[in-house]
């Protein structure tokens, strides 16, 4: 098994898929010459040729509409977009057409599509670049929402995703496209909708998803030096949630932090926080406690931006709130 880069990873991913399969292509801005805004797509165009790696203006609602009617008819396009910010001015397609074309069709129709793109926080952005989405589009039934974590993880969702007859929206994050990770050199499929546990423990679960496992493993090692053993949950997929591996973990620990980017109303650990009181509140020593965004828009100054984000001292106090020892 080798070490490569997150992007390197999503690449195999899209080479490989589009190997396999000659109706899927590859759409969106800046994806083709310029080798993609993130280098995701870099050398697809001299391979696969410019009607399967396609350029676009900066026109998300047009090349959206063009992805969903092309899937709607055959073909299995994945959708670029060079941030899921910019996803909403071509929202009124994935969520009034491709989401529910299948329903509003009787099965007549399906739309096997993935949207994809990085999502939430990149740094000295601000407000307008820096939203997460993952509980807005978890929240539309016919979307299947996917958020990768690792290189590994996210080579094997998005073939996943890819293959799959729903639409799906698949979210990364700028600042994971350079981080490597181990990927096996044959091909491997990871189910959609299946949560993994990626450490074992017994004193309280930690649930996170996409790159704030990184605070959630970092408050793991943090914890283990007081002798708190953590158990943390990555969920991978946001719909469908795998509830009985969380549920499972509760039970067996019986305490849980969820640490989650987006901002705290309606979030994906508000669901998580209902679910768990709801199957395993026999089993709780503590109430659920979330780290989420102070909800506020997200400034420019990196300072404010740290204090903000869910990180690993609100972590570390959430975990002291629900073993009693703040």
């Amino acid at each position: 098994m080798r070490e490569i880069q997150f992007r390197e990873a999503l690449r195999e991913a899209l080479n490989e898929e589009m190997r396999r399969d000659p109706l899927v292509y590859l759409m969106g801005e800046e994806v083709a010459e310029y080798n993609g805004a993130y280098k995701v797509s870099q050398g697809m165009l001299d391979e696969f040729g410019p009607e399967r790696v396609i350029d676009t203006p900066i026109a998300e609602l047009g090349f959206a509409g063009i992805g969903v009617g092309s899937a709607m008819n055959g073909l299995r396009p994945i959708i670029e977009f060079m941030t899921f910010n910019f996803s909403l001015v071509a929202i009124d397609q994935i969520i009034n057409s491709a989401a529910k074309v299948m329903s509003m069709s009787g099965g007549q129709y399906s739309c096997p599509i993935v949207f994809r793109g990085p999502t939430g926080n990149a740094g000295m952005l601000s407000s307008q670049h820096s939203q997460n989405f993952e509980n807005w589009f978890a929240n539309t039934p016919g979307l299947k929402v996917v958020v990768p974590s690792n290189p590994y993880d996210a080579k094997g969702l998005l073939k996943s995703s890819i293959r799959d007859n729903d639409p799906v929206i698949f979210m990364e994050s700028e600042l994971m496209y350079g981080d490597k990770g181990q990927v096996p050199e044959e091909e491997y499929l990871i189910p959609i909708g299946q949560a993994k546990v990626v450490r074992e423990g017994n004193d309280v679960t930690i649930v996170s998803f996409g790159k704030i496992m990184k605070v959630a493993l970092a408050a793991a090692d943090e914890l283990a030096k007081n002798n708190i053993s953590a158990e943390v949950i990555d969920l991978r997929t946001v719909r469908p949630i795998d509830y009985a591996t969380i549920i499972n973990s509760v039970k067996k620990t019986n305490r849980c932090v969820i640490v989650e980017e987006a901002w705290p109303l309606a979030a994906i650990s508000s669901e998580l926080t209902y679910n768990i009181q709801r199957n395993a509140f026999d089993y709780l020593d503590a109430p659920v406690v979330r780290v989420n965004s102070i909800d506020l828009p997200l400034p420019y100054a990196p300072t404010l931006i740290e204090e903000i984000l869910p990180n690993l001292k609100r972590t570390l106090q959430a975990v002291e709130t629900v073993m009693y020892t703040k």
